[in-house]
């Protein structure tokens, strides 16, 4: 048992290979998508693409074609991205997935608005004036259109709410229920591209990819997205045990249930998670692990920002849980150094602890670089596993200097934090670092670290973007 009353996890070993195996992972997919495209793009030049060119309207209409067909591909590529398949979670991790979706997403988006445009502009010979008549033509007359003007709706709601104008007016649950409907976009889009889509459907070996990438994409989501969920959250039993205060508006809810060293949750992990009985419990909210898993417990910090989260200090013990993860590669399966860094900043500071407690390290192999204003958030537990185990830990208290810094006031004015991070870490590009915490300060904490000599692909890091 630590000092904490939190029992001690056994640790984890490492040897590096998990993360090669993630690299390959990572290439292997980059690879598949990159194949697809290719290859409906090959069909669309060997079926006369590439030759309807050559004429003004038919070339309109061809080019209308095969940015469609990548479209597709993307709007796949976009699904498989978004349903917490575990083999690419594991491989990317949940912040690098997210920032290849938005490019996948707006690119796959853009592609279909140039797919309508000038599929509309062909098809009315090459007439601007005649393309509205044209448009509301094809709309009413061809098989499935409106369902694909329905689908395409839906996508618009999910871009226009994932532009950061937009984002910074919306609670995350409310933007998360919106980005739901990617999913009912791209349902409702599949009826008319294999109806009426001649380039899809127009050769045996044509039909077979489309319907099975979109057979696999449907089953995907009903496996991952609802299914396994269910089944994890019947077969662990999550309940609340009780709920701690921690500092000023931050509280921690420690959770038992049946089974769990079977749900392969790893230290610095997050999870999705219901609150049942509360008011909104159906909105899901991400919360990392504060403390390493050990089969018997789990425990989240979360800080009351306003959406919801201010709720979970009135939780009672007994309160039903639904969770869906483990997600994110903030964790051990990142690791392949033997010395490692581990930097936080306020609330992000629950991974940490949590990789501070389950990763395996020697003494003086682990240091942590705590960031705070006020409250130092774990300190008295981050002390005893530097007398137990040797973790170095640094304390960064007080406000930051300027805009500009990401350390606190406590450092000379004439040292930059540059060289601030090197004094307190000389060995840091011999290291692995681990870094959460606010995307702003994430963002300089980063900048310092790549010019002091880290390879970026022994940066692992998570924010609270979305």
């Amino acid at each position: 048992m630590t000092t904490t009353g939190i029992p001690t996890a056994p640790l984890l070993s490492w040897s590096g290979a998990r993360a090669r195996r993630d690299a390959a992972v990572r290439t292997a997919a980059g690879a598949v998508l990159w194949g697809a495209l290719l290859l409906v793009t090959w069909w669309w030049a060997a079926g006369g693409g590439v030759v309807d060119l050559a004429g003004w309207v038919t070339g309109i209409t061809s080019l209308g074609r095969v940015t469609g067909l990548v479209a597709s591909v993307l709007l796949l590529a976009q699904v498989w991205l978004m349903v917490r398949l575990p083999l690419l979670e594991r491989a990317f991790g949940q912040d690098r997935l997210a920032r290849i979706h938005r490019v996948t997403g707006f690119t796959s988006f853009t592609l279909m608005l140039a797919h309508i445009a000038l599929v509309t502009w062909g098809y009315a010979g090459g007439s601007l004036p005649a393309s509205p008549a044209m448009l509301w033509e094809l709309t009413w007359s061809y098989p499935a259109m409106l369902l694909a003007v329905a689908g395409t709706a839906a996508l618009v709601t999910v871009v226009v709410t994932s532009l950061r104008a937009a984002r910074s007016r919306l609670r995350y649950e409310s933007w998360h229920l919106l980005h739901l409907y990617a999913y009912l976009g791209a349902g409702l889009a599949l009826p008319h591209q294999l109806w009426t889509g001649q380039e899809l459907v127009s050769s045996p070996a044509r039909a077979a990819f489309w319907w099975t990438a979109w057979g696999a994409t449907a089953a995907a989501v009903l496996v991952w997205r609802v299914g396994l969920p269910l089944a994890r959250s019947r077969r662990h039993r999550l309940v609340v045990s009780h709920v701690v205060p921690e500092a000023p508006g931050v509280v921690s809810v420690h959770l038992t249930g049946r089974r769990l060293h079977h749900l392969g949750a790893e230290p610095g992990q997050f999870l999705t998670w219901r609150f049942l009985g509360r008011r909104g419990w159906t909105r899901a909210n991400p919360y990392s692990l504060s403390a390493a898993p050990d089969g018997r417990s789990l425990r989240i910090t979360v800080q009351d920002v306003g959406d919801g989260s201010g709720s979970l200090a009135t939780l009672r013990p007994g309160t039903t849980v639904l969770a869906e993860g483990p997600h994110g590669r903030l964790s051990p399966r990142a690791r392949t150094r033997r010395k490692v860094a581990l930097i936080g900043a306020g609330v992000g500071m629950a991974p940490i602890r949590s990789l501070a407690e389950g990763l395996p390290y020697a003494p003086g192999d682990a240091v942590v670089l705590h960031r705070y204003t006020d409250h130092r958030l774990f300190g008295h537990e981050l002390d005893a596993l530097a007398g137990r185990r040797g973790l170095q830990v640094v304390p960064l208290p007080g406000r930051r200097r300027h805009g500009a810094s990401w350390i606190g006031d406590g450092v000379p004015p004439g040292v930059s934090d540059l060289a601030a991070l090197q004094f307190w870490v000389p060995d840091l590009a011999d290291r692995d670092v681990f870094l959460c915490g606010p995307p702003a300060w994430t963002d300089l904490v980063r900048d310092d670290l790549l010019r002091a000599g880290l390879p970026p692909e022994r940066l692992h890091l998570e924010t609270f973007r979305w």
